[in-house]
């Protein structure tokens, strides 16, 4: 369901810190592009999940 992928995703990438698209899209078994879709509405949603590139980089929630 996606309500508890949603929810599970702001768990793990607020208990990580920094989770990368593909670690969330393996560990949920769908594609990144679902992913994507996924963190444009947490961000739809009002909560300020952010995005850093290159190496270390990925999704973390802003302060």
């Amino acid at each position: 369901m996606r309500v508890d992928r949603l929810l599970s995703m702001l768990l793990i990438i607020s208990g990580k810190g920094t989770v990368t698209g593909k670690e969330l899209a393996e560990h949920f078994e769908v594609s990144l592009r679902t992913i994507y879709r996924d963190i444009e509405k947490i961000s739809e949603a009002g909560i300020p999940i952010a995005s850093s590139s290159g190496k270390g980089g990925g999704y973390y929630i802003m302060d």
